[in-house]
């Protein structure tokens, strides 16, 4: 039997790849392992572990130890670094393009899976775009598709299409797939929420990984929007709580309701207006129809909005996989063949139509 390896880091690209490679379990064996780099990068990257350059990335620390617990919980075979067991493996499955293992997607078949919005490409990500080799650097996901290493990048939309090819990925290797997690938005309409009929305020972790935040302007300026209705805070899971909270608490209506845990995108689908910082949960917002506010354009958000295909895109994403695997040829040659044998519902008809 093939053996496949996933690459994951936060929760959310762990249970994306969970979904993907279930779907392939009866060809490939599958196997999951952290992101890492290899060969001539290991050092450089080992150097940045050790100096705290990446901490509160999904690389170190509290994402990444979720996304362990996850895997184990699960009962998923681990092959950390691929030093653990060291399979040779038949295909790679990737949630990054930043963070590789070079040596090992030299000589096997790769897919990269888009996880969700990307960061915004700042001036310190457009300078590191410029004048270096190494998108780590920007320390977000500003820059995911610069290595253009991967031989197929499947993605959430044809603004994303656009985006990824803007970054540096050949256009020849996109797709548009749709991404898990981010396709069947209306599901969430049938919650278990306990309130309901709030302004949802969803912060953004931009402290943590050294971008300015002004959290007070930005509390207050939400309470500017809300107008006297209830507010509710979702934190984003890389928060330092503590202060996250306090500032809340200082600067925000005393009744506004505060969570530190929790199902983000059941809380928007119950909310009747959402405001965000930098946050892929815009888009579930977008695509419930919730007047949305977000630090990105909210008509390039619109534009970059994951498509809806009924939760198909796990499946389309596997099929891909599933096909890639038995092709023998490059990248873009086989998408210049590929005929999806997953059916393509309405909304995904019309996503592929505008590819």
């Amino acid at each position: 039997m093939k053996k496949a390896l996933y690459l994951v880091g936060s929760p959310n690209q762990t249970t994306q790849m969970h979904q993907i490679a279930d779907l392939l379990a009866d060809e490939y064996e599958p196997y999951y392992s952290q992101l890492y780099y290899d060969g001539w990068m290991r050092g450089f990257y080992k150097w940045l572990l050790r100096n705290k350059v990446l901490d509160k990335t999904i690389v170190t620390g509290l994402v990444k130890e979720k996304a362990d617990r996850y895997i184990a919980e699960k009962q998923l075979r681990r092959d950390f670094e691929n030093r653990e067991l060291g399979h040779d493996y038949d295909l790679v499955v990737c949630c990054s393009d930043i963070v590789v293992p070079w040596p090992l997607l030299a000589r096997t078949k790769s897919i990269f899976v888009q996880e969700g919005m990307t960061d915004p490409l700042h001036l310190w990500a457009r300078l590191v775009k410029r004048f270096t080799r190494f998108p780590i650097l920007a320390i977000g996901t500003s820059l995911n598709g610069m290595n253009n290493c991967c031989d197929v990048y499947c993605v959430a939309s044809q603004g994303y299409a656009e985006h990824f090819e803007m970054i540096g990925v050949d256009k020849d290797k996109l797709i548009v797939t749709g991404i898990p997690n981010f396709d069947d938005v209306q599901k969430l309409r049938n919650n278990s929420f306990e309130h309901r009929g709030y302004v949802m305020v969803a912060t953004t972790d931009m402290r943590e990984t050294f971008r300015p935040d002004n959290r007070k302007k930005f509390i207050k300026e939400a309470t500017r929007i809300a107008a006297g209705r209830q507010m509710l805070f979702k934190f984003h899971p890389n928060e330092e709580m503590g202060r996250a909270v306090a500032e809340v608490k200082q600067w925000a209506p005393a009744n506004a309701l505060i969570y530190t845990s929790g199902n983000t995108e059941e809380m928007i689908a119950n909310s009747v207006e959402l405001i965000t910082q930098y946050s892929t949960v815009a888009y579930v917002g977008l695509a419930l129809g919730i007047p949305t506010h977000s630090y990105f354009d909210v008509n390039d958000l619109k534009r970059k909005l994951p498509i809806q295909n009924g939760g198909q895109s796990a499946r389309r994403i596997a099929d891909i996989c599933r096909q890639f695997g038995r092709f023998q040829g490059s990248g873009p040659a086989f998408l210049r063949q590929y005929w999806p044998a997953v059916p393509l519902t309405a909304a995904s008809q019309v996503a592929e139509t505008a590819s």
